[in-house]
């Protein structure tokens, strides 16, 4: 084969790769936006939702840059994990929290710290002197005040709790894990990560099939997810 054809073939496969990666990104532009949508209940007032959305985009021209098929994972899957991580960079950049919640994620990070696993939501309101909602909004809060980057495929705790549906998950045994944590959920919130996992509805969807408030629905997701946390810590 000449040097010219050669050069010619290449240019060709990389114009063939160019064209998935586009008709990957195109194809899944709804997911970002339902992926700020889900997020952008969860993040201050005042972030701006627009940045949001242009921080997912990259994610996902990120996510289809590194794809690789060969693999046999999942593109939503695996777009969704970098979209998730690229919005909640661009929110911890640019998150205006009040200085009353900064200091309350101070004493809620000192007592997780300080007392002895399991812990509990309870445990931490004793412990700080906050209300048990006191607790759960600087819990909601404390990823917006981490300075490491958001890698979801570098940690693995985040990776099996954050995406409670995620078929990225390849081992059985941890499948197995977060269905027992799951199980050992108060009835509503076991409902509520399902259908905020596993069906994908955003938090106001979920509140007005609960007859719960938007605020209500987060602070009990964010409860359940930290139930789970100890949960898999701890087994």
């Amino acid at each position: 084969m000449s040097v010219s054809v050669k050069h010619k073939v290449h240019e060709y496969a990389m114009t063939a790769t160019q064209s998935a990666r586009d008709e990957l990104i195109l194809n899944h532009l709804w997911l970002v936006r339902h992926l700020v949508g889900k997020l952008a209940a969860r993040v201050p007032p005042g972030v701006d939702v627009d940045n949001l959305e242009s921080a997912g985009l990259l994610g996902l021209v990120e996510a289809a840059q590194r794809f690789d098929a060969s693999r046999g994972v999942d593109f939503k899957a695996f777009a969704a994990l970098r979209i998730r991580g690229a919005i909640i960079d661009e929110a911890r950049r640019n998150s205006p929290l009040p200085q009353e919640l900064l200091q309350h994620v101070r004493l809620v990070s000192k007592a997780q710290e300080q007392l002895t696993p399991p812990i509990t939501v309870e445990a931490l309101s004793k412990e700080t002197g906050l209300t048990e909602d006191q607790v759960l909004d600087a819990l909601t809060a404390i990823p917006l005040t981490q300075v490491k980057s958001f890698d979801p495929a570098a940690d693995e705790l985040s990776r099996i709790t954050d995406d409670v549906s995620s078929v990225a998950m390849e081992r059985d045994e941890e499948r197995k894990l977060l269905a027992d944590g799951i199980a050992s959920l108060p009835e509503r919130e076991r409902l509520i990560v399902t259908l905020y996992y596993k069906e994908d509805l955003r938090l106001k969807e979920i509140g007005e099939m609960l007859g719960l408030s938007e605020s209500r629905v987060s602070r009990l997701l964010t409860a359940a997810q930290f139930q789970l946390r100890e949960f898999v810590l701890n087994q």
